[in-house]
């Protein structure tokens, strides 16, 4: 297993297709929930994931969250198999390397409701009443870092 950590612009063709693969399949196709995935966020994300023979076990993006500078936004948390541990492996990843950035005071994350107590164990806390995104109850959650 490897761990690849990468800007838009150092993700190859294929690394990017995976991606965008499994985002489609879990996010779009299992959820049945259709919503615009590719949305210019990708540009300005650092790009994380635990890969095992060319497939992509966990994934996550982090970036700036808008109008919060000190703040990362993590996004598009997803596993391609499940019950292994993956999804907390690449959770905690995300958070070290936003951590080794030295630039930020917290994290914030849009957690569907069920996820809560998966997010909870990494230390977010909830900060927000639930809503519905794309049709799917989310809550914000926050972490702080200092």
């Amino acid at each position: 297993m490897q761990w690849k950590i990468k800007t838009f612009s150092e993700l190859t063709v294929e690394e990017l297709y995976a991606i965008l693969r499994l985002r489609s399949e879990v996010f779009i196709v299992e959820q049945n929930c259709a919503y615009q995935d590719i949305d210019n966020v990708d540009q300005r994300s650092i790009h994380v994931w635990l890969e095992d023979d060319h497939m992509i076990l966990g994934y996550l993006r982090y970036f700036d969250k808008t109008g919060e500078p000190e703040t990362a936004q993590i996004g598009r948390v997803v596993t391609s198999v499940r019950g292994k541990g993956y999804g907390a492996e690449v959770l905690n990843r995300g958070i070290m390397e936003i951590l080794g950035t030295g630039l930020y005071e917290e994290i914030y994350l849009e957690a569907q409701v069920y996820a809560i107590p998966f997010y909870e164990k990494a230390g977010f806390r909830v900060t927000s009443d639930e809503f519905l995104e794309d049709g799917i109850p989310h809550v914000e959650m926050r972490r702080t870092l200092k």
